[in-house]
């Protein structure tokens, strides 16, 4: 799980409350799709932490919550046949 923030010593300060708290916490620069300037790539803190204290983290120093989604999406069942929409002998 990644909180995002847009300034560096806010995400250093978010990664230092999660250590402090008993957590893993790594701060990286997050590169952003289309984004031409390094210095405006956002700064990115990967924890273990509980969902709970990061989003609060991320609510106090004005940044955002990245979920990752690894978990594979079931496709749903499809039907073996066309549905009949006529009644037999009619």
């Amino acid at each position: 799980m990644r909180g995002i923030f847009f300034e560096e010593d806010d995400a250093r300060a978010a990664a230092l409350a999660l250590v402090r708290g008993g957590f893993e916490a790594t701060v990286v620069r997050e590169r952003l799709a289309g984004e031409d300037d390094d210095e405006d790539h956002p700064w990115a803190v990967v924890t273990d932490a509980p969902m709970i204290q990061l989003e609060m983290l991320v609510e106090t120093y004005d940044g955002w919550l990245d979920l990752d989604e690894e978990t594979p999406v079931e496709p749903l069942p499809l039907p073996d046949e066309p549905k009949k929409v006529k009644r037999p002998g009619t």
